[in-house]
């Protein structure tokens, strides 16, 4: 199912976990020279489209943003509204993360000005990239696999534009400070280092130093000031909020039984529980069982949010590692508390490293749209086919040592347990656990934890026995069918290809 190649480069497929090893060098940026930049470090320029044509904007180039601002992005659509302007075609937008604000976008995919998308793709984006609309195929990538696709060339980008809440002439930028803070700038991180030309475009603009600086003024070529980058309370969605439901409030208690029972949580562990509705409950869940067993976590790895946080303060979690913020208690606590740490892509997440957090981490908590009886699991297309998530960081934390999805047994009637997913985002050797409302499976590779489980009173199932009964609930669900036409294709954290979506037959 994997071609050759896709929008003209040469494609890897997916060899298996920690197969494919790179070889050679990083790649670099051009040199610079400090004598075509002001001497009195004032990097300041106009406007936005003043900086667009100084960094030499052109059809075909690789146009790069970050989503720290989520659905409160003010300032991809604007790149793109000055490009069209220009009458420019045929660009690459290179995001960290796509939302619902970038919905303007779809008119210049139609008409020629953004050729393709790489990066994660949600909502009305992905849908349209599902109906075969896009002129070039959608790659996918972990916020790991984004910057390793950076740091290896695979991916060249010729303009990097960071939306920063603080910055100073030079280019030095923070997302600690000012009106529109949003926490950190991680994801914009490989754009500073190794794009050709770096806009940093600010509302915040402060005199040199801007402390902390989370992107270094020495990467930067241009600096704007604008009245507004962000919305920073749209950084909080609807997947940002404890749950509700009596069934995923279930998953989460179970879950949390099951991490007590098998002795995962015990003093000095870690986790990353995520900030979907149900990852919320079960930190806190987890919160109860430190507080009662008289134990405090080493660190945990964020998205940090409210609850995160109130683990942090209240001195039940030594570290907040922390890769995206979810909401303003976030963003307060990495501003004001030296233990809530800004991290990076690099540091967590990237493949192609000398190691990375991940593997650290004792208990992981993550979602799935679908997972099969081999536990291969998929997070960017629904049972209907239509590409509607990003990866962001999830395939990245599969390396965890205790991988579980929390999932509900089926959605909408239809089935969460497959006999193989639509979409395969990771395979089913690194996911441990799946809990669900009416029973919890334990991945037959991970033989210790199912000798520890064995006399639980727990409600232990097998992947199959879970499938078999929510078909009993639902019935079989009818394949999908789908044309020849690859829409997007989805990377492993080393680059490699894994799977492809295909055009959905009407």
């Amino acid at each position: 199912m994997i071609p050759e190649t896709i929008n003209g480069k040469k494609v890897i497929p997916f060899k298996g976990v920690g197969k494919y090893k790179p070889t050679g060098r990083k790649y670099a940026p051009k040199i610079s020279t400090s004598a075509d930049y002001p001497l009195d470090g004032n990097k300041l320029v106009d406007s936005l489209k003043d900086a667009l044509i100084k960094s030499g904007i052109k059809d075909g180039m690789t146009i790069s943003t970050h989503h720290h601002f989520r659905d409160g992005d003010l300032i991809a659509v604007q790149i793109f509204d000055i490009a069209h302007e220009m009458g420019i075609k045929d660009l690459v937008w290179f995001p960290s993360a796509s939302f619902t604000c970038h919905q303007p976008l779809i008119k210049y995919l139609e008409d020629g000005t953004i050729h393709h998308i790489e990066g994660s793709m949600n909502g009305p984006l992905g849908k349209f990239t599902t109906q075969g609309k896009m002129k070039g195929v959608g790659i996918l990538r972990s916020h790991g696999g984004r910057y390793q696709a950076v740091q290896d060339g695979e991916v060249e980008i010729d303009i990097a534009v960071i939306a920063a809440p603080t910055a100073d002439p030079f280019g030095n930028s923070n997302g600690v400070n000012g009106p529109s803070a949003c926490g950190l700038l991680g994801f914009a991180l490989a754009d500073s280092q190794y794009a050709d030309k770096v806009i940093v475009v600010t509302d915040n603009l402060v005199p040199f130093p801007c402390i902390p600086w989370q992107i270094h003024g020495n990467y930067v070529d241009y600096v704007v000031k604008v009245d507004q980058v962000g919305i920073p309370e749209k950084i909080v969605s609807g997947t940002t909020k404890i749950t509700k439901s009596p069934d995923r409030l279930l998953i989460a208690e179970l879950t949390a039984k099951f991490c007590e029972e098998a002795e995962l949580i015990y003093d000095g562990f870690s986790f990353q529980a995520g900030a979907g509705g149900t990852a919320l409950s079960i930190g806190i869940y987890f919160g109860e069982i430190m507080r009662r067993k008289g134990i405090k976590a080493r660190f945990a790895r964020g998205g940090s949010n409210k609850y995160l946080v109130d683990l942090l303060e209240e001195g039940l979690v030594e570290y907040i590692l922390d890769g995206q913020t979810f909401d303003l208690d976030g963003v307060r606590s990495m501003r004001d508390n030296p233990r809530h740490v800004n991290t990076s892509p690099f540091t967590s997440y990237n493949y192609h490293g000398k190691g990375n957090f991940e593997g650290i981490l004792d208990v992981v908590i993550l979602g799935a749209t679908e997972v099969d009886v081999n536990f291969n699991a998929n997070v960017v297309t629904h049972s209907d086919g239509y590409l509607l998530h990003g990866i962001g960081g999830w395939q990245n934390c599969l390396f965890g040592k205790n991988v579980i999805l929390p999932i509900p047994l089926f959605r909408d009637r239809i089935p969460v347990i497959r006999d193989e997913v639509t979409t395969i985002c990771g395979p089913g050797e690194l996911i441990d656990i799946i809990v669900t409302e009416r029973g919890i499976a334990i991945n037959p590779l991970r033989k210790d934890l199912i000798n520890k489980m064995k006399n639980s009173k727990l409600p232990i199932k097998t992947i199959q026995q879970l499938k078999d009964e929510a078909e009993k609930i639902c019935g079989k669900p009818k394949a999908i069918e789908f044309e020849e036409k690859i829409v997007a294709a989805i990377k492993w954290v080393d680059g490699t290809v894994i799977d492809v979506v295909k055009k959905i037959k009407e």
